[in-house]
């Protein structure tokens, strides 16, 4: 597919403004974004960066919609947010190529990426007809008590480039029908991709009569945008995607103004491989968890926990696995692993590599930059792995990379020890045919990440599941579940339908 029809398909040019709230394009400052492919170095488009003032722009357009929106019935809402579900299906070649063409991810998984989108719209087009609360039995005759959920208000997103579509959709789609409105703060390395969302969800917001403003696209600086963001009271709800570090610092300051977050952060995955396991699926779930999307995944697979006994077998195999990777052009099908996203998560990679070789780690397999046909950019590196033990610090941090750290176990407890003793807690795995070592890690003494999954891989959820993790990963949960309520306002309504005047708790007070 041509970069040509990709931009034409979905409302792309040379050169476009930053920001939006349905309507036309605008952006008044003069700091440019040169978007590059990762994957070549072309030249893919120029964004203008949005200015103080285009922010308090879209801001005021986006409050001025909620009053609006909030008034629409949620079935209503949920019709809408399915046709949004309809156009994405419509434009899911060109958007997924786009994904591939942007981020760098190969084209299976940028596909992917666009029917999570599809996923979502359809789960929240359910969850409109069931934003329920309980009625509760009163302790006072004549009185009845239940529970209801209202829209929030306007809900700021800050996203990351490594799913630069998904995570807006798993945030949009249950916002929309909870009856928020929608600020989008995309990473400045894959603006394109929000520009496209924006323009598909743009023709389907004004076909239904919705207020401009009902969503909203922001690409700015970090710190011109993204503060002012995470600073303003109109936003209840700041959900974001990125690092730790990051998450501490949105945290910190929403929470200075008693703000909500949803914080999706940093992980640190592990895979234990048990000898009492289908080795042949342990090994897939191992080999795409390592190597999908180069790496770039939060519930990518960092750590390999393999029983002792069958240590040097499985690695055998894995090893057999990297040396048939082919890596390049993540357009090309025959491609199984594309670039970083940018030569600064290339040093990143070289740094990592480095350190572990320095903290007693020894390279079974990769460790190196790859130069790849047509590249103009130092952006390939060779899937790694490496053998290390748990404790040295840069398998206790999270590196952007296709690069796994494996190690051996010999009990089930030492497996766990090993396993949580990381400061991060979003995904996690076990493979294994033992009813006891299932129950275990899925128990109280089992995993203690957010994710746990039995022959199932760390990388990789459906979105009907909750999504998120503890520890240094924030807590957060984004998608499915009972998610939509981290989007609304709780209230408990009591009603006296009778003429009697009763207190709660038996209390008299006569006059």
């Amino acid at each position: 597919m041509t970069k040509a029809r990709i931009f034409r398909e979905l409302g792309l040019r040379a050169t476009m403004p930053g920001a939006n709230c349905g309507g036309e394009w605008f952006a008044s400052s003069r700091d440019v974004i040169t978007v590059r492919s990762p994957a070549t170095g072309e030249l893919l488009g120029k964004v203008t960066q949005a200015s103080a003032a285009d922010y308090q722009r879209v801001l005021r357009a986006s409050q001025k919609a909620f009053a609006e929106f909030r008034a629409l019935p949620a079935p209503r809402r949920g019709e809408i947010v399915r046709q949004v579900g309809v156009a994405l299906r419509e434009k899911k070649d060109v958007l997924g190529a786009l994904v591939s063409l942007e981020m760098g991810k190969i084209l299976t998984e940028g596909l992917g990426e666009v029917q999570e989108m599809i996923d979502i719209c359809d789960f929240a087009v359910g969850q409109a007809r069931f934003l329920s609360g309980p009625t509760l039995q009163s302790e006072r005759p004549g009185h009845r008590m239940m529970e209801q959920w209202h829209p929030l208000g306007t809900v700021g997103i800050i996203t990351a480039f490594n799913f630069p579509v998904a995570v807006w959709g798993w945030n949009t789609a249950l916002a929309w029908v909870c009856g928020d409105t929608t600020v989008w703060k995309p990473s400045s390395k894959t603006p394109l991709c929000a520009i496209a969302c924006q323009n598909i969800v743009n023709e389907v917001f004004a076909r239904n009569g919705l207020p401009e403003g009902t969503s909203a696209v922001v690409i700015g600086r970090g710190a011109m945008i993204g503060e002012r963001l995470i600073a303003d009271g109109r936003i209840p709800l700041v959900s974001a995607t990125g690092s730790t570090r990051m998450g501490k610092r949105i945290g910190a300051v929403v929470g200075a103004r008693l703000g909500r977050t949803i914080l999706e952060l940093g992980g640190n995955n592990a895979l234990i491989v048990s000898e009492r396991c289908d080795l042949d699926g342990a090994l897939a779930s191992a080999f795409f968890g390592a190597v999908g999307t180069a790496g770039q995944r939060c519930t990518s697979t960092r750590r390999l926990i393999i029983h002792e006994s069958i240590y040097r077998r499985f690695l055998r195999r894995l090893i057999d696995l990297y040396a048939r990777v082919n890596i390049g052009d993540p357009l090309d099908p025959r491609t199984l692993m594309g670039p970083l996203i940018d030569e600064g998560a290339v040093a990143d990679f070289e740094h990592a590599v480095a350190a572990a070789v320095a903290q007693g780690g020894t390279i079974l397999y990769g460790g190196k930059v790859k130069r790849a046909s047509r590249q103009r950019r130092r952006t390939f590196v060779e899937p790694t792995i490496i053998e290390i033990a748990n404790r040295a610090p840069i398998v206790q941090s999270e590196t952007f990379a296709p690069i796994l750290y494996v190690m051996k176990y010999r009990t089930l407890a030492q497996a766990l020890r090993i396993h949580n003793d990381v400061p991060q807690g979003l995904s996690s795995a076990i493979y294994t045919d033992s009813v006891s070592e299932a129950g275990t890690f899925l128990s109280y003494r089992g995993s203690d990440c957010g994710i746990a999954n039995v022959n199932v891989g760390t990388s990789g959820a459906e979105i009907g599941g909750a999504f998120g993790g503890e520890k240094e990963t924030g807590g957060g949960r984004e998608s499915g579940s009972d998610v939509w309520k981290a989007y609304m306002r709780r209230q408990t309504n009591t009603i006296n339908w009778d003429r009697e005047i009763h207190l709660a708790q038996g209390v008299q007070f006569e006059f």
